[in-house]
């Protein structure tokens, strides 16, 4: 597209256009920031008064019956495991995905000490989003048995660190920096044939990038909903057992609420044989309800569609800063190849967070992440291609211009 004309018409033949009124989206704001935190969906004020003062204001402890507040994390739990290729049973929607990545870690070594004592090692990527590098070294830090962290990078692949010491592989599927995705079912089958077991994070992925875990033959995954399944800020995430494991996979965080019968009160634990063991404590009912909103819109969008118009634009995105903002400071570091980029553009700049702050006071929200790097999230449901026009327009001027100087771009605060 050589104008921004060519952009409009795009628009008006978009197939996924209708969705973007189910956002509500401020006035003069272009949001590139949805692989971060998603937008409001429309009717999700309406549900959380429904539950707040219908459900909680009139019915009150009735409500865990009537309104089946208790099923409510299993329920769509399978509505989740339906957008990431699951089925019914596989999945609940739970905690936070640290916590989630400690119980499906902590379920998958121990099938392992159990088969093969003598693997030791989990695998994970030197750029993997740190909290999951962390929690892997706290898991190692309390287990004490002489388990080891393996980091991969450019100069360690997958192949070459997988060995029969090898016990877990904890993989995001999406990297949060640069976009760059896994070939799933191709590395899940390269984990297996090792003798490891695979853990998968889609927080970079529900909801943008098509995933088969099923089909896959996958492990473990866990998840959020607050990026691209607009589930609201803190929104539960999820973790996902494959049917082949639940009977064997015992999370470590034991609770009430994973139990085969809660309200028998019994003093020991007997685990639900579904994916429901791995819930643990009383749930958020209100955030639960109100995500719902977010994944029903998800639940309604073709796949198929949804994928191709996110490499539109983020192909787009590229051609447009490299054909306007040329001989810029701006480095991609997001692949080109289709098959390879996730839902997000990334480019780094010396001055990139100053540059982040300058745009977003323009109107143009992305966001920064070190080192030095400009992450612009593409969220086809409520974004077009004369918004990335537009957006691409913005960053050309500042970076002509360079607003980002001034002492007030350069402050910090505490999330950047």
């Amino acid at each position: 597209m050589q104008n921004r004309e060519g952009c409009v018409a795009a628009d008006r033949n978009d197939p996924l256009a209708q969705y973007r009124d189910r956002f509500s989206l401020p006035e003069g704001v272009i949001y590139l920031d949805g692989n971060s935190l998603g937008v409001l969906p429309k009717d999700a004020p309406a549900r959380a008064a429904q539950v707040i003062a219908e459900e909680w204001g009139e019915g009150l402890v009735r409500s865990w019956n009537t309104y089946h507040w208790f099923d409510l994390p299993v329920r769509i739990g399978d509505k989740l495991a339906r957008l990431i290729g699951g089925t019914a049973g596989e999945c609940v929607a739970t905690d936070t995905t640290s916590i989630n990545v400690f119980k499906a870690l902590g379920a998958a070594l121990d099938m392992q000490r159990e088969d093969h004592p003598d693997r030791r090692v989990i695998i994970s990527e030197r750029e993997n989003f740190p909290s999951d590098l962390y929690v892997v070294e706290g898991m190692i830090e309390l287990l004490d048995r002489g388990y080891e962290l393996r980091l991969i990078d450019e100069q360690l692949t997958l192949e070459a660190a997988l060995g029969d010491d090898v016990a877990v592989v904890l993989l995001t599927h999406a990297n949060y920096r640069t976009g760059r995705i896994w070939d799933l079912p191709t590395v899940t089958a390269q984990v297996h044939a090792a003798g490891a077991l695979v853990i998968w994070d889609l927080c970079h992925s529900a909801g943008a990038v098509p995933v088969a875990l099923d089909e896959a033959n996958a492990d473990f995954a866990v998840g959020c909903t607050y990026k691209y399944l607009n589930g609201g800020p803190g929104s539960p995430a999820f973790v996902w057992v494959a049917d082949r494991h639940l009977a064997r996979a015992k999370q470590p965080l034991s609770g009430w609420w994973g139990h085969a019968r809660p309200f028998d009160m019994a003093e020991s634990f007997a685990p639900a044989q579904t994916g429901r063991k791995f819930l643990t404590g009383t749930q958020p009912i209100i955030s639960l309800a109100t995500m719902e909103v977010g994944i029903d819109i998800a639940l309604s969008v073709d796949e198929a569609a949804l994928r191709a118009k996110s490499l539109e634009l983020t192909s787009l995105f590229i051609q447009l800063v490299e054909e306007r903002i040329p001989n810029s400071s701006l480095t991609l570091i997001t692949p080109r190849d289709h098959a390879e980029r996730g839902s997000h553009v990334s480019f780094q700049h010396p001055e990139g967070y100053a540059v982040m702050q300058a745009l977003i006071a323009r109107g143009v929200i992305g966001d920064y992440r070190e080192p030095e790097v400009l992450r612009f999230g593409v969220t086809p449901l409520y974004l077009g291609y004369a918004d990335i026009w537009d957006a691409v327009e913005t960053l050309r001027q500042v970076l002509a211009e360079e607003p980002w100087n001034n002492p007030e771009f350069q402050l910090r605060g505490a999330v950047t």
